[in-house]
Parts: structure tokens; sequence; C-alpha cells
């Protein structure tokens, strides 16, 4: 069962965003199967690894999108941004040092952080974006 499910209600109304969030919850997924299946703690690490991987890519991205169309928030929203990488960072350092277990309790926190953000600040930039013709 997945940990997380995309659904309209995630849509931002930019479809490259909405894909590339799709992809973060494939791999917030992917590693929380891992986790179940009980997998070793290097293959939880690469899998950490792969979706740090992926967000800082999207983010950059993101952040691309929103400043070249002059997004208000944008310095808002890359600072968001820079704090959940910072903790993804420290995540990934304690559980490969194996001073933290990848448990259901951080996935948790990565899948609130995220659902927390695309519907109530990416939503933002999303209507920003459509009223500037941006689909």
């Amino acid at each position: 069962m997945p940990l997380l499910k995309w659904d309209t209600k995630y849509s931002v109304g930019v479809s490259a965003m909405d894909h590339q969030h799709t992809i973060l919850f494939e791999l917030l997924n992917e590693l929380h199967d891992a986790m179940a299946k009980g997998r070793d703690r290097a293959s939880l690490c690469d899998l950490l690894a792969r979706l740090s991987d992926y967000a800082h890519q999207h983010f950059a991205e993101e952040e691309q999108l929103i400043t070249s169309n002059n997004y208000p928030e944008v310095a808002v929203h890359h600072e968001l941004h820079r704090e959940l990488l910072q903790q993804i960072t420290e995540f990934q350092g304690r559980l490969g040092r194996g001073d933290l277990t990848l448990s259901l309790h951080l996935l948790n926190f990565l899948r609130d952080w995220l659902t927390h953000h695309i519907q109530k600040v990416d939503r933002n930039y999303g209507i920003w974006l459509n009223e500037r013709g941006i689909h």
C-alpha cells in the first residue's frame, strides 16, 4: 500500500510541475515500500539519496520557473526548499552513520511536508502562473 497516492487535489495547474510532483510521490513510495520490506540500510540510503537528488533537481527547476515569471514570493519559496533539503541531508548523514533508522515517523514527516507544501505553497505560484498563461 503506497504511503502517498497522486490525486488531482495535489495539482498546481502547471503540468510540468505536476509531473515532477508525481515523481516525488513515486520516490517517497519506493522508499516506504523498501522500508516495509525490511531492506538493508545501504538500500535505504541509496533510495533516500535518489529522493534527495530528485528533490534538488525539482526545486531548482521550480525556482527557475517562478523566478523567470517574477513570482513575488520566490525568496520565501526558495528558503522553504533549502530548509527541507538541509533536513534531508541531515537524515542521510544520520542514517548512513547508523544513528537513525528509517522510520514511519520520518516518512510521514516527508509525506506531510510534501503534501502541505504542494497544496498550500506551490498552489499559490500555480495560480500566479496560470494568470500569466502558463499551464
